[in-house]
């Protein structure tokens, strides 16, 4: 169990300034970053479901889907490696771009690296919607890949340095906002299309992805640099102005002396690659790599990715589907704003734990009801009010994702790591992300053929073991700033112990007892 908890008696604690309105609006421009990655992950099950599209690019696909259903498990009518392929292959894409844009993130700014993910996804838009085949279909996949990997990069590293450490959990959270809000728009999307007549609605679904990358291009033009990222580059005049602006006072000395002494300390590390592997930095490493591991493993991509194409499974309609996958969409956008209100207020772990008990009983539920109703063979229908009753749990699923492991699987990592290493271990995090997402995007598809209803108790378990997981070795970082978030480590039961005395950060920390929260 978690047994300390940070306390600021001083330094960061107390700094002065208030939320200004420059901060907010910096921050909600630089999260619309996040909609290229929502209106991606929502586009794409709704496209997969549309017969034009399978027709024109996974002919094998379609003749399954309207086989007669004696001659092919239900389970198993969109069981494709290809089309899962045109799904995943953006994440491998952007897993491999993520160690790019940690490079230009440090090097030259969060900016630049915003920058090149809109305007890499634009082209990777525009390819997808003019694709007359399927290289090209795939090849502007791992163009949007490139352009979700250097977003996911920067965007989230830029709301937590920008924001003041009582808001940054509502701020960060932003970017999970813009990735619910782009999910349920490519939702509507693909609602709309899929009703146009003459076959190309698909076209219009893919190429308005273009919308939301020139909004992220031009907007991150207008964007300041955070304070940490012009300290880092040696500009600590325009530094001290950018963060007096942003905090609304003149009064910005104590926090600017502790951004210029955790520069100085990153200064001193030349291979942030390297020293990221060293015992003081294991609770980062292993926080890092476990955060984005465990959020891809609730399933939540089995909903968002191919939604449409699972309702299609359970019996729903072709509208009823792509309906109730919009019905999904909305639940997750009015879920993430709870996590706003609630993150600072309640804190980090409060969130998870929640989110991770309602996910475990909402899947093994529908897990049951699949079970109860469809068996092995997949043979079987639902009834309106079972159907009602799945698309309830599903929406309750949704629901606790989108308040816990949905926005906080981004805010964790990115506010935990000392400035030497931040880039380092948010490429980790992008990019440990990412891998998990193309494995379940890569392989949902064949494991609902194979493991049919069983999938929801496979991930259910996942949800068991990462809620333990929290429980026992994630501390509280609610309104710690990042500058001291060493004394968090130092104060924890278990991750004290790799946490040197003189690490930066750790004058301030105290211990509490176990169960004592702040």
């Amino acid at each position: 169990m978690a047994g300390g908890v940070y306390v600021s008696s001083g330094g960061g604690g107390n700094y002065e300034g208030q939320v200004t309105a420059f901060v907010i609006i910096a921050c909600m421009v630089a999260a619309m970053g996040g909609l290229i990655f929502g209106y991606d992950i929502g586009i794409s099950g709704g496209v997969t479901s549309m017969s034009e599209f399978l027709i024109k690019f996974f002919p094998s696909v379609y003749r399954k889907e309207i086989s007669d259903g004696a001659s092919q498990n239900p389970y198993c009518k969109f069981d494709s490696q290809m089309l899962q392929l045109f799904t995943s292959s953006l994440y491998l894409a952007a897993l491999v771009a993520s160690f790019f844009a940690s490079v230009i993130t440090r090097m030259f700014g969060r900016k630049l690296s915003m920058f090149i993910g809109g305007a890499v996804f634009l082209v990777g838009a525009i390819l997808n919607g003019a694709a007359t085949n399927l290289a090209m279909l795939i090849i502007g996949r791992v163009l949007l890949g490139v352009g979700v990997g250097f977003a996911n990069q920067s965007v989230p590293v830029y709301l937590s340095e920008m924001a003041p450490p009582k808001i940054r959990g509502a701020l960060n959270i932003g970017f999970q906002m813009a990735i619910t809000i782009g999910i349920l728009v490519a939702n509507l999307v693909n609602y709309g299309t899929s009703k146009m007549k003459g076959g190309n609605g698909w076209r219009i679904s893919l190429g308005l992805a273009a919308v939301p990358a020139i909004m992220m291009s031009v907007g991150s033009l207008f964007l300041p640099d955070t304070p940490n990222s012009l300290i880092e580059r040696g500009q600590t005049d325009k530094a001290k102005k950018m963060l007096q602006k942003i905090r609304g006072t003149d009064a910005v000395d104590q926090e600017f002396q502790d951004l210029i002494e955790a520069s100085d300390a990153a200064k001193q590390v030349e291979h942030p690659w390297r020293n990221i592997m060293q015992p003081r930095y294991r609770p980062q490493l292993v926080i890092t790599c476990c955060i984005p591991c465990f959020q891809q493993l609730t399933g939540i991509n089995v909903i968002m990715f191919y939604a449409p194409v699972l309702f299609k499974t359970l019996g729903f309609g072709d509208d009823a589907s792509l309906m109730s996958a919009v019905i999904t969409g909305l639940v997750n956008v009015l879920a993430t704003i709870v996590s706003v209100v609630c993150v600072d207020r309640f804190g980090r772990r409060a969130l998870l734990l929640q989110g991770g008990a309602q996910m475990l009983i909402c899947q093994i539920a529908v897990g049951i009801v699949l079970g109860l109703t469809f068996g092995t063979s997949g043979q079987g229908s639902l009834s309106k009010g079972v159907a009602d009753f799945v698309l309830f749990l599903i929406c309750a699923y949704v629901a606790a994702f989108a308040w816990s492991w949905g926005p906080l699987g981004w805010l964790i990592p990115s506010e935990i790591s000392p400035l030497e290493i931040r880039s380092a271990g948010q490429a980790i995090n992008v990019s440990v992300n990412m891998l998990f997402t193309f494995v379940i995007a890569q392989a949902f598809l064949s494991m609902l053929c194979h493991m049919k209803f069983g999938l929801f108790f496979f991930f259910a378990a996942f949800v068991l073991i990462m809620t333990i997981f929290v429980y026992s070795l994630l501390p509280e970082t609610r309104r710690v700033p990042i500058e001291e978030m060493n004394g968090v480590w130092k104060s924890h039961w278990f991750w004290g112990k790799y946490i040197p005395f003189d690490a930066p950060g750790t004058s301030h920390s105290v211990q509490l007892p176990p169960g004592k929260q702040v």
